[in-house]
């Protein structure tokens, strides 16, 4: 009898300290347009996500995989199923670029893996193309359109032309803000698109000039966002009387382009390094890891880092990475609470709830410090930030 006890109680204490093995795969843009928005860093954001985690969680062991997909969706869909079939990754996170984040969703939905969004922009993903297995955690375009092209129409900028990067993210940007645009009394007299990494934006910006609208939107995004900016004020656009709308735009965007070309740029955002004292101590850790004073972070290496942490929290629930379906099931189920966005929920179409801000960036004389770049216009309740779910396309989906 005493024998038998003893054994029940060590069975106990095994089970407890049972471990579980998680193995997380970055896939984002190491090279190129957009390894600045989240790329090295965004690796490092989930380094740190589950260095945090497994600190507090020492039955958890979680390995953390880069990888670069080049913005082609080939090479990010081959590399997902090179992942999840051979080298047992159980979740994919980041994934700047709209194209290659709507085929990674379907691999993690085809493979019954997770796919945690904190890179691309489309609303597609919880939409039309939503699934069961994927979490939009960052911000969309949908937000994008209704907080900075809202406010821009409301204000007086009522003509627009698009300045649009012609795939998957740019053409969802263009088309959500043009019904902002629209149904706040606006008009969109034209558009132009241009081919992703785009060095010379000269032909684009003699249309839009040409075009006698008060706004050129900027529906795209890194390396081709500070492009046509810098070229735009070569060019006199705002000199001449026209705005610049930079529908998305990246703190990491204003540091390359400094504060007397970005002055004065309106746009929204979700997280921004100087917001608080939790975003100010999580960025010295992280330029501490990057090895880079000089560099900031963004929303997306946020949103990595964030809901690295919140998958986490679902796999250790259930004491399991095994079935994604029932992972994000968990994730949806649990309140979110993070040191960098607080506290939030997933809603059923997987996407993640929190506040958003409207920004403007600063003039060189009001900035006190180095990464000072912002000021707040407006800070937009998380109910209102995104779209509602009786007017998306996306079916209901339960775990």
């Amino acid at each position: 009898m005493i024998l038998a006890g003893l054994a029940a109680m060590l069975s106990v204490g095994v089970a407890h300290a049972q471990q579980v093995n998680v193995k997380v795969g970055v896939l984002t843009d190491m090279s190129s347009l957009y390894a600045d928005v989240t790329g090295p860093g965004s690796l490092i954001a989930a380094r740190m996500a589950a260095a945090d985690f497994m600190k507090d969680h020492p039955n958890v062991k979680v390995e953390v995989v880069g990888g670069d997909h080049q913005n082609k969706a080939d090479v990010g869909t081959g590399l997902a199923n090179q992942w999840f079939d051979s080298d047992k990754v159980d979740m994919i996170v980041d994934v700047p670029n709209s194209g290659v984040g709507l085929a990674v969703s379907q691999v993690a939905s085809q493979k019954n893996k997770v796919f945690i969004g904190s890179g691309p922009a489309t609303s597609d993903l919880t939409g039309a193309k939503c699934n069961a297995n994927t979490v939009h955690w960052t911000y969309d375009t949908w937000m994008l359109a209704n907080g900075t092209g809202k406010a821009i129409v409301k204000t007086g900028g009522d003509t627009w032309f698009f300045l649009t990067a012609d795939y998957a993210f740019g053409q969802a940007l263009e088309r959500d803000t043009t019904e902002v645009i629209e149904k706040n009394g606006g008009k969109v007299l034209g558009r132009v698109r241009h081919p992703l990494n785009t060095a010379d934006f000269s032909s684009f910006l003699l249309q839009a000039q040409s075009s006698k609208a008060k706004v050129i939107g900027l529906a795209n995004a890194g390396g081709d966002t500070i492009n046509s900016i810098k070229q735009a004020a070569e060019f006199g656009v705002v000199k001449g009387g026209q705005s610049l709308a930079g529908l998305l735009v990246f703190a990491s965007d204003v540091n390359a382009l400094g504060l007397n070309i970005a002055q004065g740029l309106i746009f929204t955002e979700t997280w921004y390094w100087d917001l608080n004292d939790n975003s100010r101590a999580w960025t010295k850790r992280w330029q501490g890891e990057r090895n880079a004073a000089n560099k900031v972070p963004t929303m997306n290496m946020a949103g990595v880092y964030a809901g690295t942490l919140h998958y986490l929290k679902a796999v250790t629930a259930l004491k399991s990475a095994a079935d994604g379906k029932a992972v994000v099931a968990e994730m949806k189920k649990l309140p979110t609470d993070d040191p960098l966005f607080g506290k939030g929920s997933i809603r059923a179409d997987g996407r993640k709830l929190h506040p958003a801000y409207l920004f403007e960036v600063k003039k060189p004389s009001e900035s006190k410090y180095p990464g000072d770049f912002y000021k707040t216009r407006a800070t937009i309740p998380a109910e209102e930030a995104f779209r509602p779910l009786k007017d998306g396309g996306c079916p209901l989906v339960s775990g």
